[in-house]
Formats: C-alpha cells, sequence, structure tokens
C-alpha cells in the first residue's frame, strides 16, 4: 500500500491546492515586476515589460533592468526558495512548526567559511594565488554549511539511526562550536573586516550578479527537487515515527533526504546572500495557516512564497533608506521576529 494513498494528515485544508499555489504564482509574478521596476529609478511596469521582450524603449531604462535588476530578482527568487522549502521540510522532519535550517547548523557552518574567508583570505591567497578568485568567498560559505550539516548527522548516528532529538542536541552543538570560532577571529579582525563581516551577516543580494545566480541555482533548484519528492513520507511523519516506519517510509533515508537538501539549498543560499534569518520560519507557517498540513501543498507553497517575501523585503530594503539601502536580513527580521513572537504566545495560549 502506498504512502500517498494512506498518509494524509488529518486536518482540514482552508484553500484548495490549485488556488493556493495558482495564487502563489500569480504574487511571484507580480512581485518580480515590481522588483525589477522599483529602486533609485523608478520603471513603470509596462516599460520594463518592453524590456524583457526585446522591443525599443530607453537604453538607460533597459541597462538598468538586465543588468542591475534582473539578476537580483532572480537571486531573491532561488535563495526565497531554497530558504522556504527547506524550513518547511525540516519543520516536517521535526514535527515543529518552530524549526529553522539554522538548527542542524548549516546557517553556522556557512558563516563560519564566509568569515574565515573574509579574516585569513590574505593568508590564503599568500599560500595559493588561485584563492584569490572572487568566488573564494561564497564557496567557502557552501562548504561551511554542507560540512556542518554532515557533522551533525554523524554526530546524531549510534548504530546506523538517527534520533531526531539528538539531531538537534547536535546541530545545537555544532552552532555553538562555529560561533565560538567566529567570535575567535572576529577577535583578531581588523576594521576593514569587520565591517565586512558584520555587512555579511546582516545579509544582501546587492552583490550577487549573475555570477550569483549561476552558482547557486544549480544547488538550490536540485534541493527544490528533491525536497518535492519528500511529500508524502513527510505527511506520514505527521503520524510520527513508528506509523511511518509501518507505512513502508524508511525514515533514515528521509532524514538524509531532507538534511542534504536542505544542507544544498540553504548552503547555496547563504553563500551568495549572507544570513537572511526568518524565512525559513515564518513562510511554512503562513502555509499551513492556509491550507493545512498537506506537505503537497506546504513544500511548493512555501518555496512559491519565500520567493515572493524575498522579493518584497529586497523591494523594501531598497526604498526605506534610499538613497542608500538597508540590508535585507534586517528587513526579513523586521518582519519576521513580531511574527515568531506572536506564533510563541498563540502556541502557549493552546498549551502546545
Amino acid at each position: 500500500m502506498s504512502v500517498a494513498r494512506v498518509a494524509r494528515p488529518p486536518a482540514l485544508r482552508r484553500l484548495p491546492r490549485a488556488v493556493l499555489l495558482g495564487g502563489l504564482a500569480m504574487l511571484l509574478g507580480l512581485a518580480f515586476l515590481l522588483a525589477l521596476g522599483i529602486g533609485a529609478m523608478q520603471i513603470p511596469a509596462g516599460e520594463v515589460l518592453r524590456v524583457l521582450f526585446g522591443f525599443e524603449t530607453d537604453s538607460q531604462a533597459a541597462a538598468i533592468v538586465l543588468g542591475l535588476r534582473l539578476p537580483r530578482a532572480v537571486l531573491a527568487i532561488l535563495v526565497g526558495a531554497g530558504l522556504g522549502i527547506s524550513g518547511a521540510a525540516l519543520q516536517g522532519l521535526f514535527r515543529n512548526p518552530l524549526a529553522d535550517p539554522g538548527l542542524i547548523g548549516i546557517s553556522g557552518g556557512a558563516a563560519l567559511g564566509a568569515v574565515s574567508v573574509i579574516v585569513l583570505g590574505h593568508l590564503l591567497i599568500a599560500l595559493l594565488p588561485l584563492a584569490a578568485d572572487p568566488h573564494l568567498l561564497p564557496v567557502a560559505a557552501f562548504l561551511g554549511g554542507l560540512a556542518a550539516t554532515f557533522a551533525t548527522e554523524r554526530l546524531a548516528h549510534h548504530r546506523g539511526v538517527a534520533a531526531t532529538g539528538i539531531l538537534l542536541l547536535a546541530g545545537i552543538a555544532i552552532n555553538a562550536m562555529a560561533g565560538a570560532i567566529m567570535g575567535v577571529l572576529i577577535y583578531s579582525s581588523d576594521d576593514s573586516q569587520l565591517r565586512e563581516i558584520t555587512f555579511w551577516t546582516m545579509g544582501s543580494l546587492a552583490k550577487g550578479g549573475w555570477s550569483g545566480v549561476t552558482l547557486s541555482a544549480p544547488f538550490v533548484i536540485l534541493a527544490v527537487l528533491m525536497l518535492l519528492r519528500c511529500a508524502a513520507p513527510l505527511n506520514a511523519m505527521l503520524l510520527g515515527e513508528r506509523e511511518a516506519h509501518h507505512l513502508g517510509v524508511s525514515i533514515e533515508r528521509l532524514k538524509r533526504v531532507v538534511m542534504i537538501a536542505g544542507a544544498l539549498a540553504v548552503g547555496a543560499s547563504v553563500a551568495v546572500s549572507g544570513i537572511i534569518a526568518f524565512v525559513g520560519v515564518v513562510v511554512p507557517h503562513l502555509v499551513r495557516m492556509a491550507a493545512g498540513p498537506d506537505h503537497r501543498v506546504v513544500l511548493p507553497g512555501s518555496a512559491l512564497l519565500g520567493a515572493v517575501l524575498l522579493l518584497v523585503a529586497d523591494c523594501g530594503a531598497r526604498v526605506i533608506v534610499a538613497p542608500a539601502e538597508m540590508p535585507i536580513g534586517l528587513v526579513t527580521s523586521l518582519i519576521g521576529s513580531p511574527f515568531f513572537l506572536w506564533l510563541l504566545l498563540r502556541r502557549k495560549g493552546l498549551g502546545a
């Protein structure tokens, strides 16, 4: 008997699947046009469409849209989708709507990789001139996130089994270790390095460009496809690990796939954008509030809503303190932290 036929969550949906996903796809299209038009120079939506479809238009507007805003908008979609769907999958795996990709050490490991390059990069370049490649920092952040995730997974394994609670504890330990090493590196950094570290940890899409899209897209797209295939097993996990096992779900394989895919998506996202908080927590919960806990809706819905949220947040980052630009991580924190507090109070009131 297949899991897809049996493992349907008991909660009633609030919105049909087609309505929710179709509505989010439309919102994504509108947010994409908004992101291409908003900035220091406002460009009407009609002009943006003429630029995108290659019709004759103002050369300055075309240069801004195609050279600056289009790669930034595509990067926002990739990062938002990767963070959103990873958060949804990890929350389903841990059966906790407050879970976050950072819990298993991905963000901490990526941050350590980036800080190491910022502080120690000049030493590495002296020993290995090829390390002067401008992609060194995002590659180090990506590899740091992957290394932290695999370390968490190996620490949690005992006799071939990784208990969910132990995974969380191992993730906390890895995060603490990464934070301690980063503290030592930050303490030994100079003023320019400290400033670069500060801005990187606040998150930004400004420096990604097409190189950031090229670097992150293969990993994020692969991770999204892997996680979408986990919808039925994650639905079974809503009933508990033992029940899911009786329904034919390979629990250890599911944990491994979700963690690897989450590491790919979050590591690649953090590598090109820095730390962007709360997207992985807030977005899946909003989708579940709208459509219920069915992961056939929650996973693609979180990818779409994550992309929408990051596009809108990036627009806000460009206009809130114009002509300067606010780090996008601050914008998502301003949006996400009140929602997170409300969620905690709501769960407390429900006795959860």
